[in-house]
């Protein structure tokens, strides 16, 4: 893919130090770190490595990645290898994709308590499918799915939601057979509504008797048991949403779905149309209005505040799995799961997948198309030094 003209990066390099000064009050540690590794990424900072072509032996030099969770440029080969190691886990079965979404009214609690709520909303998310997914009156199977966490909507601001991933059917019981769903939408959502929101409602509620709930500034009146169990109350006024789609394919179209949601950060480069005194504009959806396309213009500053929004915790998983495919459960319930749905198919082997997307995701020559291979390294101080000689070579 050729390089944007535009990226978050250039954003960084022309307003970050001045936005850092300006914001020192609430960024943090962290904050500083992300917006450092997408400016330094992919420039000789990070130093470097020569590749050469296996057919022709072109050779060029590249600069490292940043590898940074947050930074559009570093999630296509750390999609590719995680999709790589999803390729053996796959049921030949439909998929089906549940969104669990908190209402506006939770978005500045998430916002200061951000490890805290996304762990409940991932637990009570998943809770709630397990549930109701045994209950023999809706499936009466035990299930397996994973669940990504994306903290941002159309119009890019903070908004926390999971996207679940679900082969249709599940275990019975017993484990002696594969039980097919009986609704078009797999589980029925109204009651899925109802449950979650009962459920993170009741976690939430003991967080607050904890007193591990962060409120300040214009949460502050919530630290009043009074005022904090009328907050509660009013996230019963209305359903919240949980949005099931109709299945859409088998195994073959699993892991390009999945390459959709997994890996992606608040905005990719390619969606930035220009930069212009001090103002960034791109492109997103109106989701409201039919998925219709629009431009939207923010400050450069405006831009980077609503970027840093969704900036996880350190070291916090935003990808889970549930269920049969539990990283302690997967190795074992997997294969009986084939059997039972008579799926006769050789997956491939982690080795062998890795070894699949190595080749096909790297670089290729730009003289004849083949791949490129690392046969040198260079830290970021042999980088400079070759810099500096060929300028001297040039103006000699």
């Amino acid at each position: 893919m050729n390089r944007p003209p535009l990226e978050v990066a250039d954003i960084i390099r022309a307003v970050g130090r001045s936005f850092i000064e300006k914001n020192r009050s609430w960024l943090t540690g962290l904050h500083r770190k992300v917006l450092s590794a997408i400016e330094r990424c992919r420039t000789a900072a990070l130093g470097g490595h020569k590749d050469q072509c296996s057919r022709c032996g072109y050779q060029a030099i590249s600069y490292n990645s940043c590898r940074n969770r947050h930074c559009p440029k570093c999630q296509t080969n750390a999609r590719d290898k995680w999709l790589a190691a999803r390729q053996r886990e796959l049921l030949a079965v439909p998929y089906v994709h549940v969104v669990f979404t908190l209402p506006h009214e939770l978005a500045p609690l998430a916002l200061y308590n951000k490890k805290l709520l996304y762990n409940l909303l991932f637990r009570t998310s998943a809770a709630s499918l397990l549930e109701i997914a045994a209950d023999s009156k809706h499936l009466g199977a035990e299930i397996g799915f994973l669940s990504v966490l994306h903290t941002w909507g159309s119009n890019w601001l903070h908004h926390p939601h999971v996207h679940c991933v679900i082969p249709a059917g599940g275990l019975s019981p017993d484990h002696q057979r594969w039980v097919r769903p009986r609704y078009p939408f797999f589980l029925p959502v109204k009651v899925l509504s109802r449950v979650f929101r009962g459920k993170f409602v009741a976690g939430l509620k003991h967080a607050f008797q904890k007193g591990d709930l962060c409120l300040p500034g214009a949460l502050q009146p919530l630290a009043q048991p009074k005022t904090f169990h009328a907050f509660l109350r009013t996230l019963f006024r209305h359903d919240w949403v949980v949005y099931a789609k109709p299945p859409f394919g088998g195994p073959e179209h699993v892991l390009h779905y999945l390459a959709r949601y997994t890996h992606r950060v608040a905005i990719s480069n390619h969606r930035l149309v220009s930069f212009v005194e001090g103002k960034v504009t791109f492109r997103w959806k109106d989701y409201a209005h039919g998925n219709k396309k629009r431009l939207m213009t923010l400050t450069a500053e405006e831009f980077l505040r609503r970027f840093l929004l969704h900036v996880l915790p350190r070291g916090f998983v935003r990808i889970r799995f549930f269920g049969l495919l539990a990283n302690r459960r997967r190795a074992t319930l997997l294969p009986l799961c084939r059997r039972l749905i008579g799926d006769n198919s050789a997956s491939l082997t982690p080795i062998q997948a890795a070894t699949q997307v190595s080749s096909s995701s790297g670089s290729t020559c730009p003289l004849c198309g083949g791949p490129m291979t690392v046969i040198e390294r260079f830290s970021a101080q042999q980088l400079a030094e070759f810099t500096r000689q060929v300028t001297i070579a040039d103006t000699s």
